[in-house]
């Protein structure tokens, strides 16, 4: 299925920044993901545009290598519709070529880590994407948001706004999360797998 479609230049790496559509989900834990691709393409000179493909989307230049940058316009849960026209339209021909940034409860907040494949945590955006891509190989930048304190459930906790200081940490990170996808465009996933995830603590 991978690259099927493609109109126009493969890209060689595609970013999906997951989050929620809609001015309610503006800065909620849920949306670090979009924030990453937000950051990355105004680093870039770009700006993020409606397509048809249920994403906003737009291309930069990251070294000599050509990124996508998407995020989509379906609601969180349901983004395999939408990575899976963005694969074909980017000419994606590896699911090793498609970066998904999304938030982690199991990681504390200011924690960021680079993942190549393997579980999905009981993400159900990342079970959405690896039902549509048939495959679970797809690189992903997990970004710490931490589990709820209290009795609220995990749903409730990550569409709620962080407090003050959670959100100072979650735009460190988010910048960090930028620059990992950088360094993917430039250096490849074991590099970025390698700086990013020295940090102690198990998955």
């Amino acid at each position: 299925m991978f690259g099927r479609d493609r109109r126009g230049t493969p890209a060689d790496l595609l970013v999906i920044g997951m989050g929620n559509p809609g001015a309610e989900y503006d800065g909620s834990r849920h949306n670090v993901g979009a924030e990453t691709v937000a950051l990355l393409a105004k680093r870039h000179g770009a700006a993020l545009g409606k397509s048809r493909e249920k994403a906003l989307t737009c291309e930069v230049r990251i070294g000599d290598k050509r990124v996508a940058l998407a995020f989509p316009t379906t609601y969180y849960n349901e983004a395999g519709s939408a990575a899976r026209l963005l694969v074909n339209r980017y000419g994606i021909e590896d699911a090793s070529q498609v970066v998904v940034v999304h938030d982690e409860l199991d990681l504390p907040v200011g924690r960021m880590k680079v993942k190549h494949g393997g579980g999905l945590a009981g993400n159900n955006g990342l079970r959405s994407i690896k039902a549509h891509l048939k495959t679970d190989e797809f690189v992903r930048i997990r970004i710490g948001v931490d589990k709820p304190v209290n009795v609220l459930r995990g749903a409730d906790h990550v569409l709620r706004k962080p407090s003050k200081s959670d959100r100072a940490e979650l735009d460190v990170v988010v910048e960090e999360a930028a620059d990992a996808v950088e360094l993917i465009a430039t250096d490849g996933i074991e590099r970025a797998m390698e700086r990013y995830n020295r940090r102690g603590e198990r998955d």
